[in-house]
């Protein structure tokens, strides 16, 4: 199945689909050679496989997979149609110059709630290739097969039931210790209630009420699950550093960072993506945070 979409401004596709990538091996995500991104889903209908290109400043989507019709019908908010900036008043210098650069940015939404939600969970506290590593080893044995014509090695997100049923010798293989095991498995129990959430508000109660899900877990998947552009990643090993030195030349904790996004109210997350893209950085002054290999516990 296609579809073509013509945004009504700039659109950087590539922009609105990177959060959705976990890691450069992901085996949810690809980039082609031609440009074009694939992306696989669960939809409420079963797996789907999307590959989106751009051309003559229109969006062409095609699907396969009994997901398809959902994966084209929901094209369009997957990539910002529904985000609303108004409001957003650029208070800072960097970040002017950073919306310059990327007129295009745009915060879209999956409506999925666990496809975000497992992920979010593996990099609870630990780097950011461990918790990939995991994720596609996973994937890799437990995702189904990418339907269509997909790059080799996609592969589709795991049933709730699956989730469930994974035995703790697998978990540890994967890398993942017995507390974000219980918590994924835990999720997946309500699944079905977390995914008829219908606000985002509604999603942050319900997933904040499960063991092991806390402010950072539930802002990751509702920036993610309704393109929610408030939600603020507390607790965050980098980002209050790295919002506390582009803002003000000076590194800052998490209620220093909510103090300088006061100003950005309803886009906090909005602005801390902008920070990023501003390419600034506190100068490093340490070796990095190495890797615990929980496979070796």
């Amino acid at each position: 199945m296609e579809r073509r979409w013509v945004p009504d401004g700039p659109l950087d596709v590539g922009l609105a689909l990177q959060p959705h990538r976990r890691g450069s091996g992901d085996p949810t995500w690809r980039l082609g050679a031609d440009g074009a991104v694939w992306r696989t889903c669960r939809t409420p209908d079963g797996p789907g496989t999307l590959r989106v290109s751009v051309a003559g400043g229109a969006v062409r989507g095609q699907a396969w997979g009994p997901g398809a019709e959902w994966a084209l019908e929901t094209l369009p908010a997957l990539l910002g149609a529904d985000d609303d900036p108004s409001g957003f008043s650029l208070r800072h210098d960097v970040l002017a110059e950073a919306a310059r650069r990327h007129p295009g940015l745009r915060i879209g939404r999956t409506g999925r709630v666990m496809e975000a939600l497992v992920p979010a969970v593996l990099e609870q506290k630990v780097v950011g290739r461990e918790a990939w590593r995991a994720w596609r080893w996973l994937l890799t044995r437990y995702g189904e097969p990418a339907p269509g014509p997909a790059p080799a090695g996609m592969r589709v997100v795991p049933e709730p039931a699956v989730w469930r049923q994974i035995p703790t010798w697998h978990w540890h293989r994967a890398g993942a210790e017995a507390v974000r095991a219980r918590t994924i498995a835990t999720a997946a129990w309500h699944a079905a209630k977390l995914e008829a959430a219908a606000t985002t508000e509604e999603l942050d109660r319900l997933l904040r009420a499960l063991p092991g899900i806390g402010v950072w877990t539930s802002a990751e998947v509702r920036q993610r699950v309704f393109g929610d552009a408030d939600a603020v990643s507390v607790g965050d090993f980098h980002l209050a550093k790295l919002v506390g030195y582009a803002l003000t030349g000076e590194k800052t904790d998490d209620d220093g960072m909510l103090r300088l996004l006061e100003p950005y109210a309803g886009h906090r997350h909005r602005a801390t993506v902008l920070v990023w893209l501003s390419g600034r950085r506190p100068p490093a002054r340490g070796p990095r945070m190495p890797a615990r290999d929980y496979r070796a516990f």
